[in-house]
């Protein structure tokens, strides 16, 4: 074989190698699995939504786990009315709670809070005209059923006193068979 051709297969082979970065192992997205980031797990899941005590349903609402477990992310679909959505994290250096909610009105809301006695309760200022500075605290509470309650207090003395909003049950949406 010529020289000449030798040296052409070598040059060859070298800038094909060159033109081809070496790939490097994908490294994964930190994960967010901490003890914290399952604290409000328990309201994973698909839901039928009626009034505490009652047995006439209100809503369907489903609750995923997303972004490498990072986020909560609830879809709440009413059966008369707008929906919403509200996304919910952790805040890995304080351990507080985070939630924000957008419904079909005009603005968000944001609540904070975290874990206490093995409910999670998040609380944020919800104005409306007939109440500017109402404080709204809400309480999810898992259930030996499998059921959350979710226990809605409102406050226009600014946390002085409270009263029940809304006092709803979710219970797990029935598997098709």
């Amino acid at each position: 074989m010529p020289t000449s051709l030798l040296l052409a297969f070598a040059l060859h082979a070298v800038t094909a190698q060159a033109a081809t970065p070496p790939t490097l192992p994908a490294s994964p997205p930190p994960g967010c699995q901490s003890e914290a980031h399952g604290q409000f797990d328990f309201w994973v899941g698909e839901w039928e939504v009626f009034p505490n005590g009652r047995d006439t349903k209100v809503a369907d609402s489903r609750i995923e786990r997303k972004h490498g477990g990072c986020a909560v992310l609830e879809n709440w679909m009413p059966l008369r009315g707008a929906g919403g959505t509200s996304l919910n994290h952790v805040d890995p250096a304080s351990g507080m709670w985070h939630q924000k909610w957008v419904g079909s009105a005009p603005g968000a809301v944001e609540f904070s809070g975290g874990l206490a006695e093995g409910s999670m309760v998040l609380t944020g200022n919800w104005p409306t005209p007939v109440a500017p500075h109402q404080l709204i605290r809400m309480t999810y509470t898992p259930n030996n059923d499998g059921s959350v309650r979710q226990h809605g207090e409102s406050s226009t003395d600014h946390g002085l006193s409270w009263q029940t909003s809304f006092d709803l049950l979710y219970r797990p949406k029935a598997t098709p068979e």
